[in-house]
């Protein structure tokens, strides 16, 4: 019994090798396939572009404006969403969700803002 387990024990983990490696492949083709113009990829240099033209086999990417350069479809690791796109390229935050508490500023004359100073009055009004 022990040495069935010694010979099948391998060939499991070599049948959860090929797999995980097939559904890979699969994913990178798929990402291959759904390439647009005005996609912003990453390379899998970490070079960050922007996809200008697909071929057959390439594809066009604009590394900076007016630069253009041909790379194979495999070399594309990432298809990126436009905001995190531009997030990166730009150094804007991924999510601008969150508003600005307007009370947290202090006003421009120097006074405590708004809700700082009824803060302070309902403390010494327990104080008292």
């Amino acid at each position: 019994m022990a040495n069935l387990i010694i010979l099948i024990l391998p060939v499991v983990a070599i049948f959860l090798m090929f797999r995980s490696q097939k559904k890979r492949q699969q994913q990178a083709a798929s990402m291959q396939a759904t390439l647009q113009p005005g996609a912003g990829v990453r390379t899998i240099g970490g070079m960050y572009a922007q996809v200008k033209a697909v071929n057959d086999e390439t594809v066009e990417l604009e590394l900076a404006p007016g630069v253009v350069a041909h790379y194979t479809k495999g070399a594309i690791a990432a298809v990126l969403e436009p905001l995190e796109y531009d997030a990166i390229i730009n150094g804007r935050p991924v999510e601008v969700d969150e508003e600005p508490v307007a009370d947290a500023e202090t006003a421009e004359d120097g006074e405590k803002p708004l809700s700082l100073a009824k803060e302070a009055d309902a403390d010494a009004s327990e104080t008292k």
